[in-house]
C-alpha cells in the first residue's frame, strides 16, 4: 500500500501536486512508469483498464496510453518527453488524444469546461529507506483539477497494487 499526501491546489495556480510513498525501491516504481507492459496494468481510475500503450522513452519521444472505462468508453493520451533523468525524473507534455496519437479537445470524448489541449506533468522518484516517494506535478490543468486529482490518485492505488512488494 502507498502512504498518500493530497497537497492543497487552487484554480488560480491551476497546478496539481500529488504525493505518495510506494512500498517498492526507485527502480521498481521507474519500471512501473515506464514499461508499457507495467503501464497498463495501472492506468486510469479504479474501475478502468488499459488495453494499450505505447513508450518512446527519450527525450523528444512520444506516448500514447488508452484508458477503458467499465462501460467501454476508451479515452487516449499522448504526450511528448522534454526530460528524463534515469530514475529521478520525468517531464512530458500530457494531452488528450484519438487512438492515432493526434491531440484532441475535450469536446472530442464530450466533455465541456475549460480544459486545455495540453498540460505539462513532471514526476519525481526519491528512495527512502528502499520506498519510494514519487511526487506528481502537472501544471496548467484549468478546470481539471478535482477529476484529475481523482484520477491520479485512483491510478497510484492501482500502481501500489501493481508493485512487487519490498
Amino acid at each position: 500500500m502507498a502512504e498518500r499526501t493530497d497537497a492543497p491546489m487552487t484554480a488560480e495556480e491551476r497546478v496539481l501536486i500529488v504525493e505518495r510513498v510506494f512500498d517498492a525501491p526507485r527502480e521498481l516504481v521507474w519500471q512501473g512508469w515506464t514499461d508499457p507492459e507495467q503501464v497498463m496494468r495501472w492506468w486510469g481510475p479504479k474501475g478502468f483498464t488499459s488495453p494499450a500503450c505505447e513508450i518512446d522513452l527519450r527525450v523528444g519521444g512520444k506516448y500514447l496510453w488508452c484508458m477503458r472505462t467499465p462501460q467501454g468508453q476508451d479515452f487516449w493520451n499522448t504526450g511528448v518527453y522534454r526530460e528524463i533523468v534515469l530514475y529521478e525524473r520525468i517531464v512530458c507534455t500530457q494531452s488528450l488524444a484519438d487512438e492515432k496519437g493526434n491531440v484532441v479537445p475535450g469536446a472530442h470524448y464530450g466533455m465541456s469546461g475549460d480544459l486545455p489541449l495540453e498540460t505539462v506533468v513532471t514526476v519525481t522518484f526519491e528512495e527512502i529507506d528502499g520506498r519510494t516517494r514519487l511526487v506528481l506535478r502537472q501544471e496548467g490543468i484549468g478546470d481539471m483539477l478535482e477529476g484529475a486529482e481523482a484520477g491520479w490518485n485512483g491510478a497510484f492505488d492501482k500502481l501500489a497494487d501493481s508493485l512487487p512488494a519490498a
